[in-house]
This record gives structure tokens, sequence and C-alpha cells, in this order.
């Protein structure tokens, strides 16, 4: 329309300039009668269909129903309706009414159509309200934005005729005038109750449960929904109890069907293209071999190699060289480019949501320095009016709060999105584990796998929160750059380029910086293995008092790592010194370059303080680019990663088929299996049938097959040719037993409903009965990760307890005898597997070594090289003098020494000593394996207590009896503020002096900063001073020279303060650790017990690289950006004097918000790792149990578990998140307020103030909104990591065994004989514990041989470990040679004694640092212990001889050659008392026949004690003592005991020993 034709409309003027022009501008009446009255109708009629349609579609909701607050919403929209009929009415009653007067003109059109346009607007808002209603919201956002446009645009009229009324002194137009009020007030009263949530009733549960399901539209924009959490979080510590719930569409079960059913049409898509691939390659094959032999194949050789590249630079495991070694062909077997496409699809509208937001926030943020400029131009021009100003400052403020407010939902969006993108990998790796295919489980270990979901689903998470700036940061640049070339024209070039310049140096130094992270990560890895391996040996090195020469090796590597980390400070000083001089260097440059290029431009505040805050753009995004990158690249790898192993091959689920119609229960015909599809079968040409209800054994040498047999019958191998048929269910006990992180009762029960009677009937026949009794919580006690806490027997025995519980129709069992004692054995298989047992009318095939069992089962298959030699019952075999007969033969030898077997006879004394608890499984990587088991035992306190509670039964024991029992005490979760004493500690680490110098450099530094800006304001300033006069030369020059120099200055300072705070951290690092080590190795036994080994190594890994990396880091960041702030308040103050009025008032909401977020924030985080380690830990579980549950079927049960681990950690995920945005949101508020108040008062006191002061307060107070930001988030993250010297100094505190050496100190000889006594001996682990040893008090002369047996728990062990003081006496005391061993010092002690431990213990490092770690003795000495020991031919066949490198634990030398050196360190120790804490299972009949032998006859003159197991190995003693429940219950000589049929007869009789096997000596 064109303004003559709205003239007319409104029968007024449209516009005139002469309105704004005087003190009190207006707006004409016609402006107001139609625009404004447009705006916000056009807005409703635009967001009106998305409405209507929800009126259409089926109600969601109770239709009945209506709420107080709806009924309100719809009264007033009614009331608005008649006012407009009102409205209408006096139109039509002036135009047609009776008192109408012929001379005056008709209204014009607007008063007819406003009230009409109204009049239907607001029935359309009626229709609106009940569509919101009836789709279950609980407002609506446009409805609010709305009523806000309304009242914003009525405002204006408003005044006008509040102004006119009051000029007049009487109103004209009575009726419309009242009618206009009346009609404001109700839209006022309709805004505020649409911010008012209308929670309908069956939703308040979930509202309880979830606050933000119930927000109201002005809550979730400032997420106020969140204020209860933050406040239960100041009160309290957070606990994983005060999580919300999660929202639907968050939860992992909803994200992973949706991502699955994406998945699968993009994977199937590029399964087609790849075979697609795959034929066309096989076309080309030949010639593409050549020339990918010249790595000239397009490009893809290429990054193959480059991929490698980055997975050894990203310090990947070291297979990825032997993987290299396959053609690269081989690394690109699998479909490509599915997985990015398919994330997008999932997620897309996030994504385009967000990418919204983020680019209203983009233009907004190059509004803010156009406003300022108006602003400078404005305070110069004194002619203009003061509303203007006051008009710029709202402004000012409504578009930072707009760009706050976009800002934090398009984050709230991209970090949600992460989240969401992470969980979807977890969970999809997780399911893929569970199906894949052997050949594909074999490229990667578990170690590998448990990464795909850590490491490789958090580096999508990480990038995708920052995937926008893609196209942001070039959009930005463009922007700033065009904007910039309007102020100051091509000199922005200069700047511009030094900008550039930059990046590469960054990049530099950056590659540098990484390099170096190699190198410390490589020192970080060697401390790190040499603790691990000093933890798990402490119990060795204390035995043999060798814990001075470990010092030193740790100490040595850890000067190593700090020279690194010294290196690397230096290097980010440079580049911290870039950055400082960058802002400068980029200002000094372009203005320079300004003012030099023509004597024409002159530096205006305008110009000058616009570019600035456009400079100040401009830093973000050239920052993040480069790092966007790189994040990028990594995320390429792990896509790569993700997408072999997601779309690898499954596993064939038809080797195994369900016929029922066959008639046995197992058919296996003409089968061959392999393990993987290229490979040879290991079974071949098998043919079986195995009738209904038949106990059928499965015997063969070592490696014939017997455990692949069960392995093909599970369907876990691949099928060459034949078939297999099994009917019914299945139940599998595999030969390692598997058992997971839960109660007992849950291991055994495996997701079966609990029965009283079946399961105590199963764990009497499992020989449970016993160890339970032992565990503090009966069947309720938690089982560590791979049943640490329990024994291999008692392992064992679960596994097989769960396999009868399950209630199958065939049982599968590989094994399941071996790992316990003989007699154990015998009654598992007449209670459980054998004719009588519980399983008798099931299908059991057991495949087993043990000879003795073989007469009673129905029928035995001999396995041969994988093929089936022969079948029969016992009797037909044993004729026929096959294969089976040479089994029998060389097992029957073995069996017969072995007649107490290893692992049961220890289970109870062992747990205290924790020496059992790492045999059972392969050693992983050092880290994951303890944090592993510390996690499983943090959990399983944290879980153990929540289960006694929930289920308590009437039989357990209170929570106090369990005083004592409990072996591991619950670690501190820290909570609460970090005391000052922390900060105070640290520093004092530092050195003050430092820490004072470093403060005041800073200081200064930050001075120059100050100063800087306010000359550029002076400089400015000239502009006026010269309006009119040519600007001198010395003049500029001597301008741009102090501005340069002060910049320069900045950077210097900072430098040097970064290399003193450098130097001042390494100090603290090296204080701080070599405490902790000292102290560490000098802490008593019982320390070590009860605190998992991952715990303590996890102040040596985690709490260390805190204190070396993120501690100084944080530090200076503080520092920093504390001093920016508060230079910001002082140079606004300095500018608009008022400003000091309102800091402090806005200091306070400062420092209250930042409070209640670092307690909330920093609980939240502490329990986001907290139940993210469950994550890993379970699905580490069921990798190595895969076996298991596929056999079981209980996949999908294993699925809902993780995905409600998952949900748990989401809980607290998700709040965190929340907790960002809620701090930000009101500290960029807070921040908002400072820019106001400082463009404000600059509009107050205009006249007394020139305009570059009101450039430089403005321009730095737009900056000021991200420094607070920063220093909330410092400060919380400050406060984090510092509490990694409260943990560290905390171990450093313990308090420590007795000295190492005492003033009195045994003679250089002693002991000389080797005479023993123990006089009235009473030892206890722990005090408040029972005592183990009730007064032993015996005598034993020089050279005797005592043996020493008793049942498990007699007290063998703790009198060995009181011989070495690793337990002190309660009473008593022990006598070697007539000296009190209490009153010597420890090494004396120890150094003088020998022990062959249990378990051979060995280190990492050379064979001879094995040996002899102090260097004392000769090479000659120890050849000839070692040709003693019977390893002196194996040792000069190794390439290094005595340097060889034995590998961690002793990996790479058998069990056997570990024993035997052990038993060479005892021989070079040449000491006259020998303990042997006999090895048992660990070693084969030969070397222990070895090793028996050569104590013989060296240790002769010695005074030897043989904790013994097997009573084979003392029956040659001077004399045995029995113990029982710690006491000495008989000694005597063998044979006497034999005779006296007491305690030792009845073992030996279980033993088959009789009085013929005795020779003494």
């Amino acid at each position: 329309m064109s303004a003559e034709a709205l003239e007319e409309f409104c029968g007024s003027t449209f516009w005139n300039a002469s309105y704004l022009d005087g003190e009190e501008p207006d707006l004409p009446l016609c402006l107001e009668q139609t625009v404004l009255v447009w705006i916000p109708l056009a807005f409703l009629w635009l967001t009106v269909p998305s409405h209507l349609v929800g009126l259409c579609k089926r109600k969601r909701v109770n239709s009945r129903y209506m709420s107080k607050l709806y009924i309100c919403k719809q009264l007033v929209a009614a009331l608005l309706f008649l006012a407009a009929g009102a409205a209408l009415a006096v139109t039509l009653g002036e135009d047609f009414g009776p008192a109408k007067d012929e001379n005056t003109a008709k209204n014009p059109g607007v008063y007819y159509t406003n009230p009409v346009l109204y009049a239907v607007s607001w029935i359309v808002i009626m229709l609106c309200q009940e569509a919101v209603r009836r789709r279950g919201a609980v407002d609506s956002a446009t409805l609010c934005v709305f009523w806000l446009l309304q009242i914003l645009c009525h405002v204006l009229p408003f005044q006008t005729l509040l102004r006119a009324a009051l000029k007049q002194g009487k109103v004209i137009d009575l009726p419309r005038f009242c009618l206009f009020y009346i009609t404001f007030a109700l839209e006022l009263c309709a805004f505020v109750l649409s911010t008012i949530a209308d929670v309908p009733p069956e939703a308040l549960e979930t509202v309880k449960r979830n606050p933000e399901a119930g927000a109201s539209f002005l809550s979730r924009i400032t997420f106020n929904w969140f204020n209860s959490m933050v406040l239960t979080g100041y009160k309290r510590p957070l606990v994983q109890e005060d999580m919300w719930d999660l929202n639907e569409v968050d939860s992992t079960p909803y994200i992973n069907r949706k991502f699955q059913s994406h998945m699968k049409t993009k994977l199937a898509a590029a399964q087609i293209a790849h075979q697609k691939r795959l034929e066309n390659k096989s076309d080309k094959g030949r010639n593409r071999n050549e020339a990918l032999q010249n790595g000239m194949s397009n490009g893809l050789g290429k990054d193959v190699s480059q991929d490698i590249l980055m997975m050894e630079q990203k310090g990947m495991p070291k297979n990825t060289e032997k993987k290299k070694g396959k053609t690269k062909e081989d690394k690109e077997e699998y479909p490509k480019s599915w997985l990015i496409s398919t994330i997008y699809q999932t997620f897309k509208w996030v994504l385009i949501e967000s990418a919204f937001f983020k680019l209203l926030q983009d233009l907004l943020a190059f509004v803010s320095p156009q406003i300022l400029k108006v602003m400078i131009d404005f305070t110069q021009d004194k002619s203009r009016h003061a509303w203007e100003g006051y008009m710029w400052s709202v402004l000012l403020l409504v578009v930072a709060l707009l760009q706050s407010l976009f800002l934090q939902q398009y984050f709230q969006r991209c970090f949600v999105l992460g989240m969401k993108v992470r969980t979807a990998i977890m969970a999809a790796v997780y399911k893929k584990a569970l199906v894949v295919s052997n050949d594909a489980r074999k490229e990667n270990t578990v170690g590998e796998t448990v990464n795909l979901m850590s490491a490789d689903a958090q580096r999508f998470n990480d990038v995708t929160n920052f995937i926008h700036l893609l196209w942001s940061c070039p959009l930005q640049i463009a922007l700033a750059i065009v904007f910039l070339w309007f102020e100051l024209g091509p000199s922005v070039l200069a700047g511009l380029a030094v900008m550039v310049l930059m990046a590469p140096i960054n990049g530099l130094l950056a590659t540098k910086a990484r390099s170096i992270q190699v190198d410390n990560m490589k020192y970080k890895d060697k401390r790190l293995k040499i603790m691990n391996e000093v933890l798990s040996g402490i119990k060795i090195l204390k035995l043999y008092a060798w814990e001075p020469s470990f010092q030193t090796q740790v100490e040595d590597l850890r000067e190593e790592e700090l020279k690194v980390l010294k290196k690397f400070a230096y290097l980010s000083s440079v580049s911290t010194f870039v950055m400082t001089c960058a802002p400068a260097l980029v200002s000094l440059a372009t203005f320079a370059t300004f003012v030099g290029v023509s004597s024409e431009n002159v530096l205006t505040p305008a110009k000058a303080f616009t570019s600035i805050s456009l400079f100040n753009i401009l830093r973000f995004p050239l920052a993040m680019l480069p790092m966007l990158i790189a994040a990028m690249v990594q995320t390429a790898v792990s896509n790569k990663r993700l997408e072999k192993f997601l779309g690898g091959a499954d596993l064939d689920l038809d080797t195994v088929q369900h016929d029922p119609t066959f008639k046995s229960a197992i058919t296996i015909s003409d089968g061959s299996f392999a393990w993987e599809r290229e490979a040879a079968p290991l079974l071949t040409n098998l043919s079986l049938e195995v009738n209904a209800g038949k106990l059928v054994a499965v015997v063969g040498a070592v490696g014939s097959g017997k455990s692949s047999l069960i392995s093909a019958l599970l369907g876990e191998m691949h099928k060459k040719k034949g078939f297999i048929n099994i009917q019914g269910s299945l139940a599998f006990v595999p030969q390692q037993a598997w058992i997971q992180n839960a109660t007992l009762r849950d291991n055994i029960l495996f997701g079966s409903e609990y029965k009283a009677g079946q399961f105590q009937q199963i764990l009497d026949a499992c020989a449970l009965g016993p160890d339970l009794k032992l565990l503090a919580g009966g069947d309720q006690t938690e089982i560590g990760e791979k049943g640490i806490n329990l024994s291999g027997g008692q392992k064992q025995r679960v596994s097989l307890a769960r396999a009868a519980y399950s209630n199958a129709d065939i049982f599968l069992l590989d094994d399941p005898l071996s790992a316990v004692d003989a007699h154990v054995g015998k009654h598992l298989f007449d209670e459980v597997i054998g004719p009588n047992g519980l399983l008798k009318d099931k299908t059991r095939i057991l495949v087993t070594h043990a000879v003795s069992f073989l007469p009673f089962v129905d029928e035995i298959i001999v396995l041969k090289d994988g093929r089936i030699s022969e079948v029969g019952s016992y009797s037909s075999l044993r004729a026929s003098k096959g294969a089976f007969s040479e089994f029998l033969d060389t097992y029957a030898k073995e069996q017969s020494n072995q007649e107490q077997s290893p692992t049961d006879s220890h289970d109870v004394e062992l747990i205290p000593d924790g020496e059992d608890t790492e045999i059972d499984y392969p050693h992983e990587d050092t880290i994951s394996v303890t944090l592993k088991r510390e996690n499983s035992i943090r959990r399983s306190q944290q879980s153990g207590r929540v289960r006694l509670r929930s289920k308590s039964s009437l039989k357990e024991p209170k929570e106090g009896s369990l005083k004592g029992q409990r072996l591991i005490e619950k670690e501190a979760m820290e909570s609460g503020q970090v005391k000052l004493s922390v900060f105070l500690q640290y520093m004092r680490a530092m050195g003050w002096g430092y820490t004072a110098i470093v403060i005041a450099i800073y200081f200064i530094q930050n001075v120059a900063f100050i100063g800087q800006n306010l000359w550029l304001s002076d400089w400015t300033n000239d502009a006026i001073e010269y309006a009119n006069k040519t600007y001198p030369n010395w003049k500029r020059d001597t301008r741009i020279g102090v501005f340069g120099a002060l910049g320069v200055a900045q950077g210097i300072l900072v430098f040097v303060a970064t290399v003193l705070l450098a130097n001042a951290s390494v100090n603290a690092s090296r204080i701080l650790h070599s405490n902790l080590l000292r102290n560490i190795l000098r802490v008593p036994m019982v320390f070590f017990d009860t605190t998992p080994s991952g715990r303590i190594l996890n102040r040596f890994a985690k709490d260390i690289f805190t204190v070396d990396e993120a501690i100084p880091m944080s530090v200076r960041s503080w520092i920093l950006c504390f001093l920016g702030v508060l230079g910001t308040l002082f140079v606004i103050c300095l500018a608009t004097p008022f400003f000091t009025i309102v800091i402090v008032p806005l200091a306070v909401i400062y420092y209250f918000v930042q409070r209640f977020y670092v307690a909330t924030s920093r609980q939240l985080r502490r329990l986001d790792s907290v139940s993210r380690s469950p994550i890993y830990s379970h699905f580490g579980e069921t990798v190595s149990g895969l076996s298991v549950i596929r056999a079981y079927g209980h996949q999908e049960r294993f699925l809902k578990h993780n995905e409600n681990t998952i949900d748990e950690n989401l809980k607290s995920v998700y709040p965190w998140i929340v907790s960002n945005r809620w701090v930000a949101i009101r500290l960029e508020f807070v921040g908002n307020l400072v820019v106001f108040f400082a463009a404000l008062f600059a509009v107050i006191s205009r006249n007394s103030i020139d305009s570059g002061l009101v450039g430089l307060s403005i321009s730095y107070a737009l900056n000021v909104t991200q420094t607070l930001n920063w220093l909330v988030r410092m400060t919380s993250e400050l406060e984090t990591n510092i509490v990694a010297v409260e943990r560290v100094s905390e171990y450093a505190e313990i308090e420590n065994e007795a000295k190492w050496i005492t003033d009195t100190r045994p003679p250089e000889k002693w002991p000389e004989e080797g005479k023993l006594q123990f006089d009235d001996f009473k030892v206890r682990y722990r005090p408040g514990l029972d005592l183990v040893l009730h007064g032993i008090t015996c005598s034993i002369d020089a050279m005797e041989k005592i043996g020493i047996v008793g049942r498990t728990g007699a007290g063998k062990s703790s009198l060995t470990n009181c011989l070495f003081r690793i337990i002190e006496a309660a009473e008593g005391r022990i006598l070697i040679d007539g000296v009190d061993i209490s009153s010597i010092g420890l090494h004396d002690l120890r150094g003088r004694l020998t022990i062959i431990p249990q378990d051979p213990v060995l280190f990492s490092g050379t064979l001879r640092m094995n040996l002899d770690p102090f260097d004392t003795f000769s090479d000659e000495e120890i050849w000839k212990v070692l040709e003693l020991s019977h390893l002196k031919d194996f040792a000069s066949g190794l390439e290094a001889k005595l340097q060889h490198e034995v590998s961690e634990g002793g990996e790479n030398l058998s069990v056997g050659q570990r024993q035997l050196l052990c038993l060479a360190r005892a021989l070079l120790r040449k000491s006259r008392i020998l303990i042997l804490d006999e090895a048992t299972a660990a070693v084969d009949l030969e070397t222990d026949d070895l090793i028996q032998k050569t104590i013989r006859q060296e240790f002769a003159h010695c005074t030897v004690l043989t904790i013994a197991h097997r009573l084979h190995t003392i029956m040659d003693s001077s004399r045995v003592m029995v113990l029982d429940a710690g006491k000495i219950v008989e000694f005597d000589s063998p044979s006497n005991l034999l005779d006296s049929q007491g305690h030792f007869y009845s073992m030996a009789k279980n033993a088959g020993i009789t009085q013929t096997d005795v020779t003494p000596l």
C-alpha cells in the first residue's frame, strides 16, 4: 500500500519525520493503527495452521478435564472478543446511530477493519488454546511470543493516548480510550497466563520424576526448571537417587530403535555397493595388485597408511604393526561410508533446529558492533537528543539478550545431540558384539572393542557438539571482513594477514607439542607399568626387601617424564605468548596501515572501537577452525573403525538346526568345522549320535579338539560341511568359569526366577553351602569382576550351579572338574553330573581328564587330532587297547600325584592375603584391568548395600556384624567444597616465591593491557583535536610506537610468567609424586589387602596426570580470567564512575550463581564418571562371556541390561549439560546488564566524557560476558582438579610399617644356625578382627626340615607372614638364633630370610634384575645358581643371555621356568632359613621333581619350613606340624603321626597315602 492509500484508510498522516524531531518524540497515529497492529497478528496467523491441524487429529488427552488455568485463559480471550465487538459497535453507533450528525464525516475504514481483525483473531486464539489442551502440552511457545509482541506493539499507542490526554487536560474519545486500556490490561493478563505451565493431572507423576516435562516456555528458554536440582546440589552433594528420569526421546531404547532402523537400510545399501566393488575388483584384480605395490592405487593406499599413522600417533595398541603386514587390500574389505549418513538420518531435525539458532546468533553477533558505532557517534555529536542514546542502550540490551537465548538453545541442542550420538553408537556396538562372528571377533581384542565403545563413541560425541562450526566459522569470518572493510577499507588486509600468518605458527607449535606429548605418554606408560608391577608384586618386594631398588627405578623414569613435561610447558608458553600478542599485533598492523596509507585517514573512536569489537569476534572462528579440523580427522579414523566393526559378518545362525523329527538329542553327521571361514577345519568328518538322558564323556590328549567339539555344538564354529541337529535347550559350563559382577545368587539364577527349595538343593549339590557361610553376605554377597573374590574352584562350582539351575535339556560340560580338588570333584560328580546326580535324566556331554569317573559314564568318545578315533563304553574301550588305553596310561600317572589339587584348598585363607585374586585371568593392559577391578569393587559396594536392603531376608547378618569381614573398604568419593588448605598445600609445593612473582607479573601484564587500550582511546581523540588541521607525522609515529610497544610488552610479560609458572608446577609435581611413592612403598601389607591395586594405581595415573598437566593449565587460565574481569570493571568505572553503584549487586548475583553451579556441576561430573564405568565393565564382561550368553540364549536380557546401564549414566550426563546452560544463561544475563549499564551511564554522562572512553568501556563490556562465563568454568575446573592434590596427599600420609633399618642391627652373619622359637605367639590380621593364630609355642632346631599342613584357613600362610613381620604380633614373640625379630629393622630381618613363594612373581626388566636387583652379585655367581636351578641351558640359549628382557609378569617364560627362577633367587641369597610356600598347580610334575631335588641338595644345611598342599612332598620331613584353626594340634615325625591315627592320618588316608610311602631322611 502506498502512504496516500494508508492515510486515506486511517484518516490521518501516516509518516512525518518531524514527529521524531524534538525532546519528546512520538509516532503518527496512523502508523500505530496499521503497522503496529499488523505485526503481531501476522505472526499469529502464520503459526495458526500448526495448531489447528492438531484439533483435527485424534485427541490424546482426557477431553473432559479442564484446568482452572485453561478456563481463565479462555475467559480472557472471550472478554477480549467482547471488547473488540464493543469497539465495532462504537464505530457503527457513531456512523449509523440515531445521534449521528449529518455534517460530521464517517469514521475512516481502520475503525471497522481493526475490531473485525481482532475479533476473528481472538476466536482463533481460543481454538489454539483448545488445541494445545488436546495435545496434552503444558503451554504453547508461539502463543506466549504472540502475547509478548502484542503488548510491546501496544506500548506505543498506550503512551501516545496518555500524553495526548495529559496535554489537552481531557480525554477526547472516551469510549475508545477506555476500550483500549481495558484491552491492554486483558492482554497483560493473557501474557502472564500464557507463561504458566498447565500440567494435566495424568502427567503429574511424570513431572515429579522429570520436571522438564512440565516446564513452561519461559522456564524452558531460561532453564528455570533446573533450579530445584541446583538447590539440592547446593545444600548437599547429589547422589544417583537425586537424578531425574530421562525424556522418552533421550532414553537409550528410543534412540537405539531409531538408529537401528536407519542403520539397517543404510548398511544394506552399503553392503550391496561393497559387493559390487568386490566384483569389479576381482575383474581388475591383477592390474590393481601391481598398482598397489607401487602405492599407486587411487589414493586408497595413501589414506590407509595415514589411517595407520593416525592410529600409531594416538598410541593405538601395538598390534597395528602386525596387521600392517596384511595387504592393504584386506584392510578395506568392509562396507564403507554409511555410518555418518545413518547418524544424519537419525538426528537430522535436531541438526536443522540447532543450525537455525546458530545462524540467528551469528547474525546478531554483528549487530552489537554497529550499535556501538552509533553510540560513539552519538556521544560525539552533542546536538542529538538524549532519547536516542537511551533507545540505543535498550536496543543493545535486547540484542545481547536475544543472542544469549539463541546461543544457549543452540548449545543445548548440540550437546544433547552429541550425547545421543554417543548413546546410539554405544548401543549399536554392544548389540553387534552379541552377534559378531568369530572371524570378526579375532580382529578386535576385548580391549579394542571396549575402546570402540568408550573412545570412539566419545570422539563422535565431541565432534557433534561443534559440528555447525564447519559452516558457521567461515560465515563469521566473511561477515567480519565485510564489516571491517566498511570501517577501514583495504587496510583490513594487513590485520587479516597477521591473523592468517599466526595460523601456521600455531600449527607448527601444535605438531611439536604433539610429538612431545607422545614422548610424555611413553614415559608415563613405562612408569605406570612398573608401578603396576610393584603393586601386584608388593608382597614379594616386601618379603625380599627389594623396595629401594624399585623406588629408584620409578623415580628415574619420573625425572625423564618431568623433563619432557617442562619442555611441553615451555612450548605452551611460547604459544601463549603468540596468543597474547596476536590481538595487539592485529590491531597494530591494521591501524598503522590505515593511518600510514594516507594523511586523509584519521582514526576516529567509532572506527577504532568498532574494528576492535569485530576483531574480537574474528578471534573465535580463527582459533576454532584448526581444532575442529584436527578433531574431524580423528573422528574419521573412529568412523572407519566403527564401520568396520559394525559392518562385519555376523555369526551364522544356521550351523545348528533344531529339527524335532530326529530321534536322538544330539546328531552330528559328517561334520567338519573351522574357527574361521578361510581356515583349515579343526574337526573333520565327525559323525555322532547322543541319545536323550545319556552321560557321554569326551576324552583325548591336550589339543585333540575336545573344547572345539563343544563350541561346534554351540554353533560358535564355522561349518565347512555336514550338519548338527540339537533338540531342546542348552546349558553350558565353560572350561574357564565366567562369573558376572553381580551377587552370587544372581550369578546362579542367571535371569531365571528364584525358587528357594530348588536353589538350596543345587547349592548343596554343588558343595557351595560351606563357602556361603564364609562369605559375609551369604548368597547376596557381591562377586567382584571376573569373580575376583572367589577362588578358581568356587568359580567353577558357581558356573556348574548356574547350569543346573537353568533346567535345560542338554548340558555341555567343558572340563568343569579340573579346577577343583579331587574330593570336591568326586562330590560334584556324584551329586550333580553322575548317574545318580541331579541331572541324571538330562543329556550330558562331559569333557574330562579325570580318569576315575570314566567307568561310570554311559559312553566315551575318544578324540585324536580333531577326529573321533573310538566310541564305546569304558570296558569295551579298555579291551581294545587303542588310543583310549594310551590316554589312560598318561593321565592315570599324573593323577596319583595330584591327589590334592590346588585351588579349593586355599579358598578362604587367600582372600585376605590377596594372592589368589589375580591368577585366574590373563593380564590385560595395566590400567584397564586395575581400573575395572576398582570400579567393580566400588560398584559392588554401592549396589551391594542397596540390594541387601531391598531383598533382605531373615537370615541376613546385620550390617554391624559385617565389620571386619568386608575385605575392601569403600573409596571415599570427595564431595562438597574443596578446602583452602589444599590450595595452600599446592602453592607450598610450588614454592611461595614463585607463586608471588607469577601473580605480580600477570598483574603488571594486565596493567599494560589496560594502558594500551587507554592509549588507543586517547589516540582516537586526536581526530577531534586535529579535525581541520593536518595530522603531524611525529605524533602519528609516537601513537603507533607506544601502542605497539605496550602490546609486545604484554606478550613478553605473559611469556615470563608462564615459564616461571611452568617451573613452579613441575616442582610441585616432583614433590607430590615422590612423597606419594615413598610412602606407598612403606605402607603395611594390610593396606594393599584392603585396597584394590587399581585404586592405588589411579593415584599414580589419573591424579598425578591431573597434577602434572591439568592443574597448571587451570591455575593459569583462572588467574588470567580473574584479572581480565577486574580490568574490565576498572575500565568501565574509569570511563563512567556511576558504574560503581551497579558493581556490588551484580557481583552478589554472580557469586551466588557461581557457587550454586560449581557445587552441582562438580557432583554431576563425579556421578557421570562413577556411572560410566559400569557400562564398560558390563561390556567387557559380556564380550568375555559371549559363548555362555549365546548358549543360554540370553542376548535380549543383556541388551536390556546394557540399555539400563547407559540410561543410568545419561541420567547424570543430561543434567550436567543442562547445568552448564543454566549457569551460562544466568551469567550472560549479568554480562548483558554490565553492557547495558556501561552504555546507559555513558549516555547519562555524555557531556563530561570523551567519546574514546565510551568506545573503550562499551567494547570492553561486550567482551566481559565471555570472560565471566570462563571465570566460572575455570573456578569449577580448578576446584575439580585440585581434588587430585587432596587424593595424592591422602595416600602420602598413611601410617607406615615399622622402620626398614633401626639402631639395633643384628650381627653381620646372623642367623648363623637357623634356630626358630615361637613363644605363645598370637596374631590377628587387623585390629578388631579375631585372632588367626592362638598362642603358637614351639621350637625348631637348626637344619630341621619341617612340613606344615592343615585345612584351608588353618593359619599356614599366616605363620610365614609372621616370620617376615608382614603381620605384626598381637602377643608373644619369635626368636631367630636368640634375636627377637621385632627388635630389628624390617630390611635386616627380611633380607636374611628366604622364601620361595607360591606364585612365582617376576618383574619386567632383565633376567639379571629379577635375580639381583641391587647388583650385589657377580655374573659368575648368577650363572652358578642358574645351573643349580636347571636354567643354565635356557639362559645361555638366549640371545641377550642375562640381559634377556622379561616381559610384564614374566609372560614370556613358562610357568615352570618362572618357578625355577624363584628357586634361583633363593639359592642366590644363601640364607640359613628357607620358607617354601609350596607351588601347587602351577608346575608340571617334571619341574616339581627338579625343584624338590635341588632343595634337598642345596639347602641341606638350612632350616626349611614347607607349607604343603600335597602330602607327598612332605612325607620325608623330619617333623610335620599340623595346624587347625590357628593352633598346633599335632607336631611329630610323619611315621609317628600316621601311627597315632589323628588329624594327619585322616588327611593322608584321603590322599591315598599309606605307611609304606614314608621315607624318612
